[in-house]
This record gives C-alpha cells, structure tokens and sequence, in this order.
C-alpha cells in the first residue's frame, strides 16, 4: 500500500509554495513525489516570492579583465546561519571559467574569460546548475559590462524562461568626449538589438554594475559620483547625481550601491559616519537619507572590530589608497564589508558586525577591485522543457 503524505493534492502545493526556495532545495529529495512537484514550473511560478531572503554573496577575487592563466575560481559566501564555509566551486558546472557579471532574481549572469577565440555570455542558475548560453557579438567591444534583466512576475515562466541582456559601453566620440552605448539581447527573440539611447560621460563605471530595480530599470556605479540609469522599457538613459558631492569631503570615501524591496539603495562610508540613501525620484534626483550611524557610534557598537575607525576613514586623501571599511555589495538592509584583512556582514535592523571569512580565504588578489554579487536563491528553470 502506497503511503500518502498528505489526503488532498491541493495541500502539500499550498504549504510548500509558503516555503523559501533554500528550504525547498534541502527538502525536494525527501520523496520523488516532492521532487517532481517543487521542479514543476507551475509550482515554482506559485512559489516566487519578490521578497525571497537574501542566500549569499558570489565573490570573485579578479579585476574585471584578465585572462584564463590568472582567473581563479568563484567562492560563495552563504550568510543567515552561524556556521560560515566559504564554497570555493559553485560554478564548476559551467563548461570554462568565467567572470561574473551581474545576479537578478536568481539567474546569474556571467561571461567567457577574454580574449577568447570562441567568447559566450551564460546565464545560469547556481541552484539547480541549469544553464543556457548567449554568443558573444563580434560588433560588441570586449570592455562591455553585461547585465541581466529577468522578472519572473512580469514574464510568466510556465512553458519557458525569457530574459534580456544589456551590454553597456563607453567609446570614444571625439576629443575628450565619450558616451555610453546599450545594446540589448532578448532571449524571446534570440537577438541582440543596438539602442538609439546614448548617454553623455567622461566617467568608467565601478564596483556594483547592474543593480535591477522595478520596473526594469538598471543602475551601475560610476567613479564620477554618479550612477548611470538605463530604463529597458523605454530605452532612456540618465545620470543621476549621488546626494552627497565629492566636495563636501576632505578624505576620499567608499560607497556601494544595491537593491532593497525593489528600490535603489545607495551605502557610503566617509568622515560624516555610515549612511544609507535611498532613491526616491531619479530625474530631479531626490534622495532620501534612511539611516545614518556617526563612526563614533559604529565603533562603539562594534569596538572589537571597528576599533580607531574615525581615524582610519579620516587618514585616506587618494583613491589610489586602499580603504580600511570597504562596502562590497549591498541587498535587503544587509552590506557586505571588507574591514581591513576580514569581510563581515553588517546588518543595519540589529547593528552589528559579523565576521563571515578573512580576505585571505577568497584568494590573493581579493583585497583590490573583486567582483561581490548579492544572491537569493529561486527555483526557476533555464530553458524549454
């Protein structure tokens, strides 16, 4: 007699759809019968949530460019439990080593190391280790960032997964003068397309490239105290002035932008203390100030680590100095910092540090420049079934 674990079939959906994907994931291979179910595209459709718990952080210890002899491999830093093993190969299911590029709603998206005679953009789910790839565009100029735009509430996922890609660079147009350029890839379509929208800046961008927000609208961080907008439903472009000017500081700060509850968040360390911005109208542009922590009293909730720390800011007048209080990454109200030789995860609801792995474990490149992504786990499967 075949035991059933629950009398109405309705049941196990309706209680295991209430579930994170992280939980589901352990969970799936308790019966065949759970696993068909939670690999199911209708289930995981009535499972997405758009708040899904942040999982981790990808971490990649390059600069953006190097070639195959110097890449190392992708660690994965998980976060939310008080046993912390950094994964050193989560991404050895893909067929070459690869540099991240961008993570949205669970599908990361990363690319060929380059050169390469044969280079290709992947996107792919670390969960499940499902994959597709996209060929790189002869006409695209190997210095483009690739960011990946994926919204499981606004395209259905029930027969397939869509996505778009936008490949964002600065060229030359004349004499000290250059401007960005985007050309978008739809995976419905299978093509890539060249955007009429040029946006005018003389700066690179940096650190957190392709932070997606509502409604389909991209944010990279540039090195000018602005941030390049990119808007994928309209094809508009902006640069949006960040709410503190460079001016107003006498050391050079550390700042990161990321995403919270569908917002552009906007994460500073400087001489005035810990701040967290976050953007309420990106045209005129208007900030609002959400929390803010003097160092004073960041050091004194935190003494053990951020021990001198007012001092430590203070004392750094050039870029070209490594920052003592790096902020990597930011997700949900969670930042990601390298604090001299150690990375801790700072969470602003309870104020504290907590130390995650020292630097030394991501590899020896890992203090200068890495590649930090947010990570929330999903369900979702890459390609047709």
């Amino acid at each position: 007699m075949k035991l059933r674990w629950f009398a109405n079939d309705d049941m196990p959906i309706n209680i295991l759809s209430r579930l994170p994907a992280k939980t589901l994931h352990c969970i799936k291979y308790v019966s065949k019968e759970w696993l068909n179910l939670i690999s199911e595209r209708s289930f995981v459709k009535l499972q997405i949530k758009k708040n899904e718990p942040l999982s981790g952080f990808f971490f990649q210890e390059i600069f953006q460019w190097a070639n195959n002899e110097s890449i190392n491999s992708v660690s994965y830093i998980p976060v939310g439990s008080d046993n912390i093993n950094v994964w050193p190969t989560v991404l050895d299911f893909l067929p070459e080593n690869v540099v991240l590029s961008s993570l949205n709603n669970g599908l990361l998206c990363c690319r060929s190391c380059l050169p390469s005679s044969n280079p290709s953009i992947y996107v792919c789910n670390p969960l499940n280790k499902q994959w597709t790839s996209v060929e790189w565009p002869n006409y695209l100029p190997q210095e483009s960032n690739v960011a990946i735009v994926f919204d499981p509430f606004e395209n259905p996922i029930d027969a397939s997964t869509h996505f778009k890609l936008v490949a964002v660079c600065n060229t030359e147009i004349g004499e000290d003068e250059y401007c960005f350029s985007f050309d978008v890839y739809s995976s419905k379509m299978g093509l890539w397309a060249r955007s009429k929208e040029r946006c005018m800046c003389n700066h690179n961008l940096v650190k957190n490239k392709g932070v997606l927000v509502e409604g389909g609208i991209l944010y990279w961080l540039t090195d000018g105290y602005q941030i390049l907008m990119y808007d994928t439903r309209n094809e508009l472009s902006w640069l949006v002035d960040l709410p503190i000017p460079s001016t107003q500081f006498t050391s050079v700060p550390e700042m990161c932008i990321g995403e919270s509850r569908g917002e552009l968040c906007y994460v500073i360390v400087s001489e005035d203390g810990l701040q967290m911005w976050v953007l309420e109208d990106r045209f005129v542009p208007q900030w609002e100030l959400k929390i803010f922590m003097p160092l004073d009293e960041l050091e004194e909730e935190n003494p053990k680590v951020l021990y001198g720390i007012s001092e430590k800011v203070r004392s750094r007048l050039c870029r070209d100095e490594l920052a003592w209080m790096d902020p990597l990454a930011f997700k949900d109200g969670k930042v990601l910092f390298r604090v001299s030789a150690n990375v801790y995860l700072y969470e602003f609801d309870i104020r504290r540090m907590k130390k995650l792995c020292d630097v030394s474990t991501l590899g020896p490149k890992s203090m200068f420049s890495p590649i930090v992504l947010p990570y929330s786990m999903s369900l979702v499967p890459i390609g047709r079934e």
